[in-house]
């Protein structure tokens, strides 16, 4: 009785969580995420919404996202496509336009960033008051899996590059499942000038720059379950020259 007393006065708190999927050929991996979702916020009882940012994917991902509207819900998905890719800064913008929530998470649709953690987020954003609670790989019980060498010395190495020239005050910069107040990121994506894989750890130290607060949790990373990854040589050497650039202007 006590728990359901809790989950409905959570319910009631007029807080509404935005969950930002930027997708780009995922029609196998999105039933499942979007499954976890619905069933992590409902055993938690947090008022949230899914906003899908395809980006006409040819693989069909749209034509999926729309069974999966008709399954759970207009009010709960909701599909805001464009026509190409254009990048997930662009993406975060488009996706905040349409978002009703007063929190925004973002995170891969892939399955590497599991939604069992998202009560985790929240409970920690609500701790501290937090204006950004980022998930770390580095630190606390968090982790990697299903990664090669090759992958996890180039994630290490980035991400001590990035603490030694940087100081970010954040274990891990280069990871994008967080959650934001939405002016907030409102505010970071308007400031914000990097793409690809830079973009997530200009995220970070811009909110340095600006005196917001950062709390952290520790996540288990998985390697996508579906689908080929996307990191290769020309995002290395673009995460490269993003780490100079911040380091010339911050």
């Amino acid at each position: 009785m006590a728990s359901r007393k809790t989950s409905q006065q959570t319910r009631d708190n007029g807080d509404k969580y935005s969950v930002l999927l930027p997708t780009y050929n995922e029609r196998e991996n999105l039933p499942l995420i979007v499954w976890l979702l619905v069933k992590y916020f409902g055993e938690s009882g947090f008022n949230y919404e899914i906003i899908v940012i395809d980006d006409g994917s040819p693989d069909g991902t749209l034509e999926v996202a729309e069974q999966l509207q008709k399954i759970y819900g207009e009010d709960k998905i909701l599909l805001r496509p464009r026509a190409t890719k254009l990048g997930l800064g662009t993406a975060y913008i488009h996706g905040m336009k349409h978002a009703t929530g007063n929190f925004i998470f973002i995170m891969d649709a892939d399955l590497s960033h599991h939604p069992k953690f998202i009560p985790e987020f929240i409970q920690k954003q609500k701790e501290g008051d937090y204006d950004v609670v980022s998930g770390t790989r580095y630190s606390g019980d968090g982790g990697v899996y299903g990664w090669d060498l090759r992958r996890k010395l180039i994630s290490r190495g980035a991400n001590f590059l990035t603490q030694v020239l940087l100081r970010p005050g954040a274990s891990d910069l280069t990871g994008s499942f967080r959650l934001y107040k939405k002016k907030v990121l409102e505010s970071l994506v308007e400031r914000c000038v990097s793409k690809g894989y830079v973009f997530q750890m200009e995220m970070i130290v811009r909110a340095r720059q600006l005196n917001y607060t950062i709390g952290e949790v520790p996540i288990s990373f998985v390697d996508r379950v579906y689908g080929e990854s996307k990191l290769g040589g020309n995002e290395i050497v673009s995460f490269a020259k993003g780490l100079l650039m911040l380091f010339a202007t911050t």
